[in-house]
């Protein structure tokens, strides 16, 4: 063993180490910023896709987003359906919506078939869609229906 190494301890006399944080520190060690790291990624994802796909429909259907935001994201005719219910959408000049419940079903791998239940005011309408996965493994909406009350 050398002995210069003998009696050298970690975090000695010459070390300039920072005091270990504590038991309610929150920040790495060195950080000054009382800022936190980003959360990660929106909360609808976190839940599923059926609560993304809900919110853009919604955005769309009811004119808070262009119909051509959802291109990449549509297959086969969800896409002419979206292009028919934006225009003159059962939520488009009411006050503004929010989904007040989303659920899904799963019949099979690669497939989701979800519903919205979205109130305006004291009204209450309901959406359904399908999603289905690709081979690339995204979500791609592949049917929306609307149902609104009658006035």
């Amino acid at each position: 063993m050398d002995t210069t190494m003998r009696g050298t301890t970690i975090g000695g006399e010459g070390s300039r180490r920072r005091p270990s944080a504590g038991p309610g520190r929150t920040r790495p060690a060195g950080r000054r910023d009382t800022r936190r790291p980003a959360g990660g990624p929106p909360s609808a994802l976190r839940l599923g896709p059926h609560h993304w796909f809900a919110e853009r429909l919604l955005a769309v259907v009811s004119g808070r987003r262009p119909v051509h935001s959802l291109l990449g994201h549509t297959v086969g005719p969800a896409y002419q359906q979206l292009v028919g219910l934006a225009p003159d959408g059962p939520l488009r000049h009411r006050l503004r919506p929010v989904i007040r419940q989303c659920g899904r079903f799963t019949p099979g791998p690669g497939v989701i078939e979800a519903f919205a239940r979205i109130s305006t005011g004291d009204r209450v309408t309901a959406m359904a869609f399908r999603l289905e996965q690709g081979p690339d493994l995204r979500w791609r909406c592949a049917a929306v229906e609307m149902h609104a009350p009658r006035p």
